[in-house]
């Protein structure tokens, strides 16, 4: 099989082509993860919507030759504290979360600050990746994502030459999103990148996944999707962009500044101070299996960080 870079992949369908962009859906949230060591059960809920029904999608594995994880797993076994710590309660208490009317707010050090709508985000190109996503926690999936490239927003609001962050907002409501009434974390959520990681061809905003609008407890309507970084960094329902000078403190930076750091790159050989990331268990499958340096993707990252301490990836 001829390997075909994640960042190369183009879909034969366009999001659009299937749906209306997000049909109203809510924008980005936060990619949470859980502090405890992958704690929590591993049996999605079985679903009771025809809605979860394995949506089709023409391409059925990852270019390393990896499936698909199952639509059903996708959408019933989630990170979002926002909600609540229990990845298989999400699905339910997020299933009344309003993400229409949903703006994104884009300033900070640019040159033409905007404010999106999901309107204004249908005119960026919309294609199809197939991204592994690993958890900190040391279980993983495998992933289509729809969305856009987080350069294509960049460039259109034109990034001034000190701007050398992004920082990122979810939502703030805790009516419709309880797990925010608690006081152990700092909230909104926040997080960050460099902007040369943001630049990079594989950062993707993503608006559904398998081929659909995403869901409540996938993100929606829009969230960040970094596959070379531990899940915790794909930030979902986002409201807020701001370009900045100085590095941006996370949500888990403050939380747990002696566990999670700025960068989370996937490195096997840098463990967790609670636990191995050696090796990782795909949803779906039993056993484990070994975990790939910057979850397989050093050909198209690595160069971003050159001549620099393993340190960086905590």
């Amino acid at each position: 099989m001829v390997k075909i870079r994640s960042s190369e992949i183009t879909p034969e369908h366009l999001y659009y082509s299937r749906r209306d962009f997000l049909k109203g859906a809510g924008i980005l949230t936060s990619g949470s993860i859980l502090l405890a060591a992958c704690g929590g059960r591993t049996t999605p809920v079985i679903p009771t919507s025809e809605d979860e029904t394995q949506p089709q999608t023409n391409i059925t594995v990852d270019e390393l030759g990896d499936p698909l994880t199952s639509y059903i797993d996708v959408t019933n076994f989630n990170n979002f504290y926002e909600f609540t710590v229990d990845k298989t309660g999400v699905a339910d208490l997020a299933g009344n979360f309003r993400s229409s009317p949903w703006q994104v707010e884009v300033g900070g050090l640019v040159h033409n600050p905007k404010v999106y709508d999901i309107d204004d985000l249908r005119g960026f190109m919309h294609e199809e990746r197939i991204y592994r996503m690993r958890c900190v926690e040391g279980w993983s999936m495998v992933i289509p994502w729809n969305g856009f490239r987080l350069a294509s927003l960049l460039a259109d609001v034109e990034p001034m030459a000190d701007a050398k962050y992004i920082r990122f907002e979810t939502l703030y409501d805790p009516d419709q999103m309880p797990g925010q009434n608690s006081a152990w974390y700092t909230w909104p959520y926040i997080e960050g990148l460099r902007i040369e990681e943001a630049m990079n061809n594989l950062t993707l905003m993503a608006t559904g996944l398998y081929g659909k609008d995403l869901l409540a407890q996938n993100g929606a309507p829009i969230r960040l999707v970094v596959p070379w970084k531990y899940g915790f960094k794909s930030i979902k329902s986002i409201v807020k962009i701001d370009l900045v000078a100085e590095q941006p403190t996370s949500l888990w930076m403050a939380a747990a500044p002696n566990e999670y750091g700025f960068y989370a790159n996937v490195n096997p050989e840098v463990p967790h101070p609670r636990w191995s990331q050696a090796t990782e268990r795909r949803i779906g499958e039993s056993g484990r299996r070994e975990t790939l340096l910057f979850n397989g993707y050093t050909e198209e990252v690595s160069s971003l960080y050159p001549n620099q301490s393993p340190s960086i990836f905590f």
